[in-house]
């Protein structure tokens, strides 16, 4: 449920690892035999008051089951822990999901009114989706070189230090260590004796990402930077006896376990993981990739369905990028153009601070254009970082953080500052416009307000539940906004945004290629390189992060598909009564939810606009 650009799909990863099914077509989320025979719905009790309880008591099991995202959220109940990744845990966790499920198909949803209908019918789908993820025990591929314990030190940039008790918190994270690091071990290994390991090329980026853990003394680790520097609040003694305990717990529990991991996987993982990338090559692996493309685009196409989809879009996007071509006077054809938008030195910052620099001036000059466009905008304030040094080498362009929902962390856009002579200028725009505003930042605190200026009548989860299609859809929409808020000028600007829709039309093209028609990694990586001018390490990044997510990446062109298909319509329905601010609102209005929902929300919007009066969604059940 945590949401990060880029990383936002780790849940991907956790999906896909074998599949039980067999018939390889869009298929309904399977409803687990122990939900089948239900209780009928008892006539003399409250359903509202039941979907209130249960959504009450769920939130606070995610809580507990996740104690870094609630560390994240403010909620500090179980800030010494980290999630318990023991196999007992994980079907445990299953066995609730399971078991909610049923509580939540006993309540009288027809009872309901139209706002805890939606509450029920997407806390529904998350019960669904969960469970049948864990059919294909992807769980037991629970490393891959963009997440994974390697890089578990990055919490504390997130976490706040002001109080003894936060740093006491920590260090019992850092005795934690030991026990995190084994239990990933164990599933790892038992991948190994079922078949199921991650392929090796993606794999093989792991040992190095380990070795930046291996340090020569406690206190160049970074999970020892919350002791660097201390809140003058915390007395001097205090501060001299949190740092020789935080001293001894690396000694003693970090760094012997990231030497145990690093051993593990260089000397007994790397050496058994499969030479093959698609999923498809899994058993089952077919129906374990409708499945993620099901989930990840929340609509039944299918995997040919959605490469004819990237095709035709590829070839849309390289007539206009052709018109660009001709318009700024380069003479050679569009491969040549983007060997020049690759190389030529004018077109890159030439050191980090510079590039990091010219992102936040982008940022600001976008704020005050948003009130043209939204007629609610979100109180949270976002800032531009830069990525993690020891993160950045492997690692996307950029990603989005999402603040506190408690409003003590500001939401950040994430810039990867490693290599600028690789990061050109031409695409800052669209990308700010992606992670920041009008993208990630406005759509996500928005999400947050919504629950918290609720007074409780929102339940808890909407402000975290997370649909790639919206969230990705919706940023990659916002990208096209460039030009009603000033951006695109230059027309190399332009073409980054295009870039940009392109790299996403690519995706349906590759990721089906690899892991639903046999492409080879080299195979997808020549179709990037011949339709977009990015460079190859954003290229072979990018390639990579595909083999090791199957289907997440489907979502962003899907969703954005979607969100243009909706305008379009709305535009043609009400002419000239068209509001684009009031459009908006009520594509974020309701969070992060499917496509088929957004779509039923946005034709309710144009018939209330229609008659003059106020139409109310009453959501179907699944």
């Amino acid at each position: 449920m945590k949401i990060i650009h880029c990383s936002i799909a780790t849940a991907m990863a956790l999906l896909i690892g074998g599949c039980a099914g067999k018939a390889a077509k869009p298929q309904a989320a399977a409803v687990p035999p122990a939900v089948l025979a239900l209780k009928a719905p008892a006539a003399n009790v409250d359903p509202a008051r039941q979907l209130s309880d249960l959504l009450a008591a769920e939130w606070q099991r995610w809580l507990r089951n996740n104690p870094e995202e609630a560390s994240l959220l403010g909620e500090h109940r179980h800030d010494d822990r980290w999630s318990d990744y023991s196999l007992a845990a994980i079907d445990a966790r299953n066995r609730d999901d399971t078991a909610a499920l049923q509580k939540l198909l006993e309540i009288d949803r027809e009872r309901l009114s139209p706002a805890d209908q939606l509450n029920f019918d997407l806390y529904r789908q998350q019960l669904e989706r969960a469970i049948e993820a864990h059919r294909y025990r992807g769980f037991l591929m629970p490393i891959n070189h963009l997440s994974g314990p390697q890089t578990a030190d990055q919490v504390t940039e997130l976490l706040s230090f002001g109080s003894v008790a936060d740093y006491e918190n920590w260090i019992a994270r850092l005795r934690g260590v030991a026990v995190l690091i084994d239990q990933h071990i164990d599933l790892l290994r038992l991948g190994i004796a079922e078949g199921r390991t991650a392929p090796a090329v993606t794999v093989q980026r792991i040992p190095a990402q380990i070795d930046r853990q291996l340090v020569g003394k406690p206190e160049a680790s970074p999970f020892y930077a919350p002791f660097a520097q201390f809140p003058a609040s915390i007395p001097a003694a205090e501060q001299a006896r949190l740092r020789d305990s935080a001293r001894a717990a690396i000694r003693e529990s970090v760094l012997p376990s990231y030497q145990r991991l690093r051993d593990f996987v260089g000397n007994d993982y790397l050496p058994r993981c499969r030479a093959s990338i698609g999923l498809a090559d899994l058993p089952d692996g077919r129906d374990a990739y409708v499945f993620a493309a099901r989930d990840s685009t929340t609509t039944g196409l299918s995997p040919e369905e959605i490469h004819a989809i990237g095709l035709r879009e590829v070839a849309r996007i390289r007539s206009e990028m052709e018109t660009i071509r001709s318009t700024v006077g380069y003479r050679g054809n569009l491969k040549a153009f983007f060997g020049h938008l690759r190389r030529d030195p004018k077109f890159f910052h030439k050191d980090g601070a510079s590039l990091l620099l010219a992102y936040r001036d982008i940022a600001k000059r976008i704020d005050p254009e948003l009130p043209k466009l939204f007629g609610k905008l979100p109180r949270q304030p976002y800032g531009v970082r830069a990525v993690p040094a020891a993160q950045a080498p492997d690692t996307h362009t950029a990603y989005y953080q999402p603040g506190a929902a408690d409003g003590t962390r500001a939401g950040n856009f994430y810039a990867n500052l490693y290599k600028p002579g690789s990061r050109p200028k031409w695409e800052q725009e669209a990308l700010t416009a992606h992670e920041a505003v009008p993208g990630h930042h406005l759509q996500i605190a928005l999400q947050q307000e919504m629950v918290a200026d609720a007074g409780g009548s929102t339940p808890a989860f909407r402000s975290q539940i997370s649909f790639t299609a919206f969230v990705e859809g919706w940023a990659l929409y916002a990208e096209s906004l460039g030009p009603e808020i000033g951006l695109y000028q230059d027309p190399y600007a332009k073409f980054g945004q295009l870039t940009y829709e392109m790299w996403r039309a690519v995706r349906l093209v590759v990721d089906t290629g690899m892991h639903w028609k046999g492409w080879t990694r080299q195979q997808a990586i020549d179709f990037f390189k011949a339709n977009t001018p990015r460079a190859e390490l954003d290229i072979v990044n990018e390639i990579d992060r595909y083999i090791a997510w199957p289907g997440q990446a489907l979502a962003y062109k899907i969703g954005e598909l979607k969100i243009k298909e909706l305008r379009a319509r709305a535009e043609t329905a009400l002419g000239p009564n068209f509001d684009i601010r009031s459009f908006h609102d009520t594509v974020l209005g309701s969070g992060a939810i499917p496509l088929d929902l957004l779509e039923r929300n946005v034709d309710a919007w144009i018939a209330s606009r229609q008659g003059g009066v106020i139409v109310k969604l009453r959501t179907p059940a699944p």
